[in-house]
């Protein structure tokens, strides 16, 4: 299976490491597969609520649902390009971002999108808001877009990097944090002003990137990296996990979501779906329908969430012993 990395560049020309366990009766856990109607390689996923949401993909595939997934529909983006994530401030209005430099808006639910200019070509990866009027894009080269108008303009911002970035995170308007490439992780204070490459002692590829709050996060990448702070960023941990007696190669671990301080979610390489209900000190492996990777994962609230990813896969999570 391709990794998120390879799909992307093929389409665009505590202090202990806890432990991994079967899944647990404890906490009932449903997975189950969703008719989406699609092919393409959906890369991101949000939903405003347990029935709305949005997943985008190859060959500008935006699909919409208005009943939890039961039914996805297909939506004109008014382009091709490759498109890597959907964000929602609201229920009507909305950005998708991808290769070239794309950005839609739209303001009717994801019906009908149009243009936004900004002034890049490099491909953006990542888009997140703080606030209903700041928000930010990440993407190649080192690339980071801020917004200060609603996502009216978007400015340039110094990263400080060459390195791809592909997910961004944000705790309020000041401070948040970037990921990507060679083990790259950027944390601002100052609401991106200044972006401060922090150490992470890791030459893996970063993928994504979630705070539990204001001080606790999360970042996974290739071959099973999962990196954890307790600082707002400053500081990360190798929280790997160990390959195990019927591993031949560490999963790469791609989308990660915390629903609160103790609930936590990552989906990855061959349909691997781990939760964590102790803030990360185990992660259990739920049983996965699926063996595509999963590369978009959304969770509007802790009881129910959405993965999706090659050929057209989205899978419903439901988790009726979360609070």
């Amino acid at each position: 299976m391709r990794t998120l990395a390879a799909v992307v560049c093929s389409l665009l020309v505590v202090l202990c490491v806890g432990t991994v366990e079967a899944g647990s009766p404890t906490v009932p856990v449903t997975v189950a597969m969703q008719k989406s109607g699609s092919e393409a390689t959906l890369l991101g996923m949000f939903f405003h609520d347990h029935q709305l949401g949005w997943a985008v993909g190859s060959g500008g595939t935006i699909l919409k649902t208005t009943d939890g997934g039961h039914k996805w529909k297909k939506v004109s983006s008014g382009t091709s390009s490759l498109l890597t994530a959907v964000y929602f401030r609201d229920a009507k209005r909305g950005w998708v971002v991808g290769a070239n430099g794309t950005v839609r808006t739209s303001k009717d639910g994801g019906e009908t999108w149009s243009v936004v200019v900004v002034s890049t070509q490099a491909p953006l990866y990542g888009i997140a808001f703080a606030s209903p009027t700041k928000g930010w894009m990440v993407g190649g080269n080192g690339t980071i877009l801020q917004t200060t108008d609603g996502g009216e303009n978007w400015i340039d911002q110094a990263s400080g990097t060459s390195a791809a970035l592909y997910a961004i995170a944000l705790t309020n308007e000041l401070q948040g944090t970037a990921v990507g490439a060679l083990g790259t992780i950027l944390t601002t204070a100052d609401g991106g002003k200044n972006w401060t490459t922090q150490v992470s002692q890791s030459s893996a590829t970063f993928f994504d990137v979630a705070f539990a709050d204001d001080t606790n996060g999360w970042a996974v990448g290739n071959a099973g990296a999962l990196f954890q702070t307790i600082d707002g960023g400053t500081h990360w941990v190798d929280r790997t996990l160990p390959c195990g007696r019927t591993c031949n190669k560490l999963t790469d671990l791609i989308r990660v979501r915390f629903t609160d301080p103790q609930q936590g979610w990552i989906v990855g390489e061959r349909g691997q779906i781990l939760r964590t209900s102790d803030a990360g000190f185990n992660w259990v492996e739920e049983t996965s329908p699926v063996k595509r990777s999963l590369m978009a994962l959304s969770f509007p609230r802790a009881t129910a969430g959405w993965a999706a990813g090659e050929g057209g896969t989205i899978i419903s999570i439901s988790a009726a012993g979360n609070k």
